[in-house]
C-alpha cells in the first residue's frame, strides 16, 4: 500500500497537519506553565532531534521505500525540534521587543531579522550539514525535504515582512507578541508573485519526476516531496486568500487562559 504515490502523498499531508498541531500543542501548554515549561519541553523532545538525526544518516545508502520514508521522517523530526526551539522561545533571536513606529526600512530588515536570527542560522547549518552528507549518496530525499522546508519558510518570513494581505497570529506564543510587530499588512508584495511561480515551478518539477523515475522508492519519494511542496504553495496562499485555515489546527489546542492576540491583523500597519 505504502507504494503507491497517492498514498504517499497522503502521508505527507498527514505528517504536515498532525506535527504543526503537536508542535502547537506543545507550545501552548507549556506556554500556559511558563519558562521553566518551555524549556524542558524542548528538552524532553530532544530525543526527536536525535533520532532524526540518525534516522537521516542511516538512510543515505538505503534505496527502499522504507528508506524514503524514514528519510522524509528524519528530515521532519530535525525541522520539528528546532521549529520546538524557536516556537517556545529558547532558539529565537537577541530582538525582544517590539518595533517601534518611525524606524527607517534599513533598521526595521535588521531588526526583524534580529527576532528570528539564531533560529534562522541554525536551520541554515542543518541544511548545510546535511547537504555535505548526503554528497553523492544514493538516498538524498531526507535532505531535500529539508531543504523544501527551509526554502518554504524564508519566502513565507520574507514575504510577511514585506507585507500581505492575511496574517494568522492566533498560533503566536505569548513570549512572542513582539514578532507581529514587524509585520505588514498589504494587498499584494513585489516578492509573492515570484514566490508561488517558483513553488509551482517546483511542484511541476517533482511531479515530473514521479512520472519519469521508474524505480518505486524514488516514485515514492519525488511523491512525498511533491505534495510537501504543494503544501506549503498553499501556505503561501492561505496569506492573501480570505480561508479560515486556522481552523484546522484550533480544534486540537488548549484555550489559553485570557486571550492577548487578534486572530487577524486587519489595520494597513501592522504596528
Amino acid at each position: 500500500m505504502l507504494t503507491s504515490p497517492w498514498i504517499a502523498a497522503l502521508v505527507a499531508l498527514f505528517l504536515w497537519w498532525f506535527s504543526t498541531g503537536a508542535i502547537l500543542m506543545t507550545v501552548r501548554r507549556a506556554d500556559r506553565e511558563g519558562a521553566k515549561a518551555r524549556l524542558w519541553a524542548v528538552l524532553w523532545n530532544l530525543p526527536f532531534l536525535v533520532l532524526g538525526a540518525f534516522g537521516f544518516l542511516d538512510t543515505l545508502g538505503n534505496t527502499t521505500i522504507a528508506g524514503v520514508y524514514v528519510a522524509f521522517l528524519s528530515a521532519l523530526a530535525l525541522w520539528g525540534w528546532i521549529e520546538l526551539a524557536f516556537l517556545t522561545g529558547v532558539i529565537t533571536g537577541p530582538v525582544r521587543q517590539p518595533l517601534k513606529d518611525g524606524v527607517p526600512e534599513w533598521e526595521r530588515f535588521i531588526r526583524a531579522w534580529g527576532t528570528i536570527a539564531y533560529h534562522e542560522m541554525l536551520l541554515a547549518f542543518t541544511l548545510l550539514a546535511m547537504i555535505v552528507a548526503s554528497y553523492g549518496a544514493e538516498n538524498q530525499f531526507g535532505m531535500w525535504t529539508f531543504a523544501v522546508l527551509f526554502a518554504a519558510r524564508i519566502s513565507a518570513k520574507l514575504n510577511l515582512y514585506l507585507g500581505v494581505r492575511k496574517i494568522n497570529v492566533e498560533f503566536i506564543p505569548e513570549h512572542l507578541n513582539h514578532l507581529p510587530s514587524h509585520f505588514r499588512v498589504a494587498r499584494m508584495n513585489w516578492l509573492f508573485p515570484i514566490s508561488v511561480t517558483g513553488l509551482s515551478f517546483a511542484v511541476a518539477c517533482f511531479l515530473e519526476r514521479v512520472w519519469a523515475v521508474e524505480a518505486q522508492a524514488d516514485i515514492v519519494g519525488f511523491a512525498l516531496l511533491s505534495a510537501l511542496t504543494a503544501l506549503a504553495l498553499l501556505e503561501h496562499w492561505f496569506m492573501v486568500l480570505p480561508l479560515p485555515d486556522e481552523k484546522l489546527w484550533r480544534w486540537m489546542l488548549p484555550e489559553r487562559p485570557a486571550p492577548t492576540n487578534q486572530a487577524i491583523l486587519q489595520s494597513e500597519d501592522a504596528r
